[in-house]
């Protein structure tokens, strides 16, 4: 059985705005229904333990999917997520794959997070495959290669892009863009028509482009598990 390492945010503060954030949570249930379906063993962990802020605006009834009526039907899924592990005592030893589900949360914490940049670094000098979607490509604003350059460097990627964060109105409140962010590091940044359906593959890393690639994210990563 192929084991997952989902990294959750822990923070739910949107900047100063007063308002909420967290994960987002069809980038959450998507990749986690499609990979338990097919018997992977998927653990929950994030910076602070414990329950993961949810995104308010994701539980909206214009957000909702299958996926995500799902989750909210599936008390035992909602008892796990309660009681993430802390961050801190996870090792990519016990893990085939990491994944990061998006939202704004980890733009804040995660992407500056000793733990998970030394996660990530260790899954990928040992060849395992790292998956983030929609914010959470965040993951590499700060992860470097071996010999200090940044982890994407070169590599083809995707993420939220500006124009999508200037659609929900957020430019001014996130510390970065994540499309700008990937393309100062290097990156080879893809992307398609805002809230279209995308997702980049390149060796070890997978990223998606909004919510909606969750799950085309969680195939690619399935399909690498599987050779």
């Amino acid at each position: 059985m192929k084991k997952v390492l989902f990294v959750l945010t822990s923070h739910e503060d949107l900047g100063d705005t007063g308002e909420k954030t967290g994960f987002w949570v069809e980038e959450f249930a998507a990749p986690y229904y499609l990979l338990k379906d097919k018997g992977v063993d998927i653990t929950l962990a994030s910076p602070k333990g414990g329950q993961p802020p949810i995104d308010p605006k994701s539980n909206t009834e214009d957000a909702q999917t299958p996926a995500t009526k799902r989750y909210f039907a599936d008390q035992e899924t909602q008892d796990k997520l309660a009681a993430t592990i802390k961050l801190e005592t996870v090792s990519q030893e016990d893990y085939d794959a990491v994944f990061y589900p998006g939202g704004h949360g980890p733009l804040w914490d995660l992407a500056e997070d000793k733990n998970s940049i030394a996660l990530i670094e260790s899954f990928y000098a040992h060849n395992k495959p790292v998956a983030a979607v929609c914010h959470a490509p965040a993951i590499f604003k700060n992860t470097k290669n071996e010999d200090g350059s940044p982890l994407v460097k070169g590599k083809t990627v995707t993420g939220f892009t500006n124009s999508e964060e200037e659609a929900v109105q957020l430019t001014d409140v996130v510390p970065f863009l994540v499309e700008d962010m990937l393309k100062a590091n290097g990156a080879n940044y893809e992307k398609v028509a805002d809230w279209g359906e995308f997702a980049v593959e390149d060796g070890l890393l997978i990223t998606g482009q909004n919510p909606a690639s969750s799950e085309l994210v969680a195939e690619k990563l399935l399909h690498k598990l599987s050779l």
